[in-house]
């Protein structure tokens, strides 16, 4: 009898084995057809372009959403849309350093705004109907505030500043002994 975990293992081999030898392969073949219509220099140029059209797009919507992150922190909100626009276009860059005609169309499908939404979306449902189904967990360990409680020990305030006599914030004082 095999173990479960086998299974599930043979699965990410063979995710991995897609990943890194199908898609260069596929690649490759379709670059040597492209090459055939349209010539070697052609696209060449065709591979360059996207590369550099791609790192001015991920830099233009990176700082976009640099600015986004910083906004929502400001407003003292958790910053999970723009950290997900960071995630996408941080994928969608390096799918454009690799070479290649779908990795482009890849990539550039993350750092497009309008395309980069409905990926997210899809991705947020998959990660919902995986949460809702046992399939990813979330634990947490202590120091963190969680549905029991505060998440702190009882002994030790997460905050315990003081102001002294001559007005000045004190940050976690240390106290003298008490006899």
């Amino acid at each position: 009898m095999v173990p479960g975990w086998v299974f599930s293992c043979m699965s990410i081999f063979s995710r991995l084995f897609l990943l890194f030898v199908g898609v260069p392969l596929l690649e490759l073949f379709i670059l040597v057809k492209v090459g055939q219509l349209v010539g070697v220099w052609p696209t060449v140029g065709l591979v360059v372009l996207t590369g550099i059209g791609g790192a001015v797009l991920a830099r233009l919507e990176g700082m976009r959403t640099v600015w986004k992150l910083r906004g929502e922190l400001s407003r003292g909100r958790l910053p999970g849309e723009a950290l997900m626009d960071g995630f996408a276009i941080l994928v969608g860059g390096a799918l454009l350093l690799t070479p290649g005609i779908v990795t482009d169309l890849v990539g550039f499908s993350f750092l497009l705004p309008p395309t980069r939404k409905l990926l997210k979306a899809r991705i947020r449902k998959g990660l919902e109907k995986r949460l809702q189904s046992g399939a990813i967990s979330i634990t947490h360990f202590g120091g963190f505030p969680g549905p029991g409680g505060s998440g702190w020990p009882t002994d030790v305030s997460p905050r315990s500043d003081v102001q002294d006599p001559s007005g000045e914030i004190v940050i976690n004082p240390v106290e003298a002994p008490k006899d």
